[in-house]
């Protein structure tokens, strides 16, 4: 019926203010941290940077393999098995043996009923094959190997690449998947990516190993250039220390040398490495090698036993708080390219909310005349309804802190237009009422009531399309279908709440009146 309860009415003009103050704070400054909370700008209305990353993941592949070498080495070694030529190319392991041991190698790696079965374990979850063509055997990860390794990669980059970015400090990224080797980072507000760009193709692979000036080490050696120039030093690849160790990493002012340094604080484990490597060190350079460069090299001159020190290197403040934020986020498991990037100015973002407003307001304007040159003083209470309907809306996204993009202005106006449809079908079905019975309150009651099946249905069919539309899709599409869908319930909202009441009081007042529609 035609009533509204006093506690009922209570309730909606509640609701509704609450609603409203929200989306009043995008564009007052409220003290009250609560009101505090505002709508983001998307990358296309704000400006900013997009990249596009793609994981390289050869040397994880090689590096695994590489891996796999010391275990078959051994394992051969202990059975007697003399094996030749056992060398890594293209992603695949080679070796050779005499045709006696043949047989005996393939129920290694693939008679899981034989007593080498933890080899065949091996094998299977690492998803290796072995083939042999020529009297050579080849060992490399099956399609599907790679595909999980991929995975893997990717859910590891994603991680280390959120927190390099999330350390900076940039206002609301969005960092997203891309198939299983590629990430998505949009950052609005950013137009000048150089610096992440700089962060993020930095693999971040720290060592610590002495220098040495025997190449015939027996843990082998590489030559390895100095960051800032071009000399060499003969370096040990027996690793000290990894990065894995590190605890903390900042930027300070060592007040000795009065220069930037980067001070680190290890682990249980590393400061105990790192202790017994300096304490049989002393007189030896160490060298800290970034990405396959040396930073530094210092001469260790005594015992560090604190599990703290501090790399040198002629640092800036600005690339050691750099170096320090790489140290902290960790090592990428692989290296980053950019194989996309776009810069959305800010200009070009003022343009795109000034379009997207204009045709808002075009739109809700033409709406709002047509609706009462059409139905007069139940056109002005439609209006009202739709003006409280977009405070709803911007409310609701406000208190979540969306972030709107254009294609999110597109789901607001396509509200505005719902939003009138539905009164408009309201409307239609009182005047077939008024044409049959004569009590006003008894017509509009059931005008209300038997449009009511015709607008749900039209209300939930776009919302299951908003529903499929946000988790089958990405970016825009997410941003329409969310300020959609969110639209379709404060539509009906105003509608049967706002603009019902409004109705009710309106026809109370005038129900002996005819003509009133």
């Amino acid at each position: 019926m035609l009533y509204f309860s006093k506690l009922r009415i209570f309730f909606i003009c509640l609701i509704t203010l609450f609603f409203i103050v929200f989306a009043s704070s995008n564009l007052f400054k409220l003290s009250n941290d609560l009101l505090k909370k505002k709508i983001n700008l998307g990358l296309d209305l704000q400006g900013g940077s997009y990249l596009l990353l793609e994981i390289d993941n050869t040397p994880v592949i090689e590096q695994k393999l590489q891996n796999l070498t010391i275990t078959i080495k051994n394992y051969f070694k202990e059975k007697n098995i003399r094996i030749k030529n056992l060398k890594l190319i293209d992603q695949k392991l080679s070796f050779s043996v005499e045709e006696k041991f043949k047989e005996k190698i393939i129920e290694t790696f693939t008679d899981k009923e034989s007593d080498l079965n933890p080899y065949y374990q091996r094998f299977k979850s690492h998803q290796l094959d072995i083939v042999e063509e020529n009297d050579i055997f080849f060992i490399n990860f099956s399609k599907q190997g790679i595909v999980e390794l991929k995975i893997s990669s990717q859910d590891q980059a994603l991680e280390i690449v959120r927190r390099r970015i999330d350390e900076i400090g940039t206002n609301e990224p969005n960092i997203l998947k891309r198939g299983n080797d590629r990430i998505l980072v949009e950052l609005p507000g950013l137009d000048d990516p150089m610096r992440i760009k700089s962060l993020l193709g930095k693999t971040a692979n720290l060592t610590f190993r002495f220098i040495t000036n025997n190449t015939e080490d027996s843990f082998g050696a590489e030559k390895l250039k100095y960051e800032d120039n071009d000399e060499e030093e003969v370096v040990s690849k027996r690793i000290i220390l990894s990065g894995d160790n590190l605890l903390d990493a900042q930027p300070r002012m060592n007040n000795e040398t009065n220069e930037t340094v980067v001070s680190f604080t290890l682990d249980r484990v590393g400061a105990k490495r790192f202790g017994k490597a300096t304490s049989t060190g002393i007189g030896k350079q160490l060298a800290i090698v970034l990405d396959g460069k040396i930073i530094s090299a210092p001469v260790i001159r005594d015992t560090i036993a604190s599990g703290s020190g501090q790399i040198s290197g002629g640092f800036t403040f600005q690339s050691a708080t750099d170096l320090a934020l790489l140290l902290r986020s960790g090592a990428l498991p692989a290296p980053l390219n950019i194989v996309e990037e776009r810069t959305v100015g800010p200009d070009l973002g003022q343009d795109s909310i000034d379009a997207g407003m204009i045709a808002l307001v075009i739109g809700f304007v033409l709406v709002i005349v047509f609706i009462f040159v059409k139905y007069k003083i139940f056109g002005l209470i439609t209006n009202v309804a739709l003006i409280i309907n977009l405070f709803l809306l911007v409310g609701i996204l406000t208190i979540f802190e969306a972030t709107l993009t254009l294609p999110g202005i597109a789901g607001i106006i396509l509200t505005v237009g719902m939003a009138v449809d539905a009164n408009v079908l309201i409307f239609e079905r009182i005047k077939e009422e008024l044409n049959n019975e004569k009590n006003n309150l008894i017509a509009f009651d059931s005008g209300y009531t038997k449009s009511k099946t015709a607008i749900l249905d039209a209300n939930i069919t776009t919302l299951l399309a908003a529903i499929i539309l946000f988790f089958m899709g990405s970016g825009p599409i997410k941003g329409f279908s969310l300020t959609l869908g969110i639209g379709i319930f404060t539509t009906l909202f105003s509608v049967y709440f706002i603009a019902r009441l409004l109705t009710v009081l309106y026809v109370s007042k005038n129900k002996e009146k005819e003509g009133l529609i």
